[in-house]
């Protein structure tokens, strides 16, 4: 009884077989079908590799949401040179509460202006990447993706010992600060601070001794990331004018990056440049300096690596193979079709009369074109 029904549900799977099985002395093959199978299984092989590397490629994920953390302290990483010596120049931040924070974290260090070879062939590599950055943002994803196996992006040191005097201040460090707005001053003179705001002490200071001509090396909000290229990186300013003022207002947008690398809490930020010289006779008023003022952005961005699951690439797979197959089916059937309707309409090819067969038709077509003729004298 086991066998018999056993031997049932065997005979019931076969009745529902949808692929049911052809002999070989059924089948016939010609070049084109061979040919159409080798163009249509190239094509399989070529896609299924492009689709692959699809597959191991990753892309970035943007999502904004209402940034909720005000309490948390905000770290500005600067690092910038200026063309003035360093008991002439001073560095301090005044935020929107009021609150100063001095040279705290800051460091001051006599440096040449000029770049060396080697440090100016840097920068322009760095300008090339920022102009590329403003022209294709996409490239920020490639930077997110490879950030910790690109190279540095600090000014590399100078590579000989210089006999050059040193004109120069870098300053450079860290700072925290209270998550609001402020402005970074570094102006003429050193930062003190009193009950009825902040000052500078500038009256010791030589006006042609004034020249705020900069470079900023680096300028950040947050983490500090290795790869990452801020917008202001990079950036110098040439004056000749002992009265220069250059503003950058900067609006910093909180940023959460998640990637397969590395997962951190970092700022990204946009700026607008302003420049002028100060002629208080003109109307033109104010405090030669640089001034980096800061706001922060409301809403914060998440930044996460997604990769396409193996179910996605096997569906996608699939469906090249099964597409080529069907559409290069279809499509001999096609040509094959257009191919014997010519043929038979001009008999070429196959449809071409072999000469036997033809001499054997023209004398059938004689035959049956006689009359028959009368017989004579027939017996009644």
């Amino acid at each position: 009884m086991r066998r018999l029904s056993r031997r049932k549900a065997l005979s019931l799977v076969k009745e529902l077989d949808a692929f049911p099985k052809v002999a070989d002395s059924y089948v016939e093959t010609s070049a084109s079908g061979g040919t159409v199978s080798v163009i249509a299984f190239s094509a399989m092989a070529v896609l299924a590799i492009l689709e692959f590397f699809v597959y191991r490629d990753t892309w970035m994920k943007y999502e904004y949401e209402v940034d909720k953390d005000f309490s948390s302290k905000l770290r500005i990483n600067v690092d910038i040179t200026v063309a003035m010596k360093c008991q002439h120049v001073g560095a301090d931040i005044l935020d929107l509460a009021e609150t100063m924070i001095t040279s705290n974290g800051l460091e001051y260090e006599p440096v040449i202006f000029e770049l060396s070879p080697q440090q100016r062939l840097w920068q322009r590599t760095l300008h090339g990447l920022q102009s590329r950055l403003r022209e294709e943002h996409a490239l920020q994803e490639v930077l997110y993706k490879t950030l910790l196996k690109g190279a540095p992006t600090a000014l590399p040191p100078r590579e000989d010992a210089s006999k050059e005097p040193l004109d120069a201040c870098r300053i450079h460090g860290h700072v925290y600060v209270n998550k609001v707005a402020g402005n970074l001053h570094i102006t003429v003179g050193k930062p003190i601070h009193h009950p009825q705001g902040h000052a500078h002490i500038a009256a010791f200071v030589s006006h042609e001794a004034y020249n705020f001509s900069h470079r900023i090396d680096h300028l950040s909000f947050g983490e500090e990331i290795p790869g990452i290229i801020n917008p202001l990186d990079g950036t110098e300013k040439i004056t000749h004018n002992n009265n220069q003022m250059y503003q950058y207002f900067i609006t910093v947008v909180p940023t959460k990056l998640n990637t397969y690398l590395i997962s951190a809490d970092t700022h990204q930020f946009s700026v607008t440049e302003r420049e002028r010289v100060i002629n208080h006779a003109a109307g033109s008023h104010g405090v030669s300096g640089i001034f980096v003022k800061y706001d922060t952005s409301s809403l914060m961005v998440k930044v996460s690596e997604q990769h396409m699951p193996l179910w996605q690439f096997l569906v996608r797979l699939c469906g090249i193979v099964g597409g080529i197959f069907s559409t290069t089916g279809m499509l001999h059937s096609f040509v094959g079709f257009c191919f014997d309707v010519i043929c038979c309409r001009f008999r070429l090819g196959v449809y071409r009369p072999r000469e036997g067969v033809q001499l054997h038709n023209q004398m059938n077509n004689l035959n049956n074109h006689q009359t028959p003729r009368l017989v004579e004298n027939a017996p009644l």
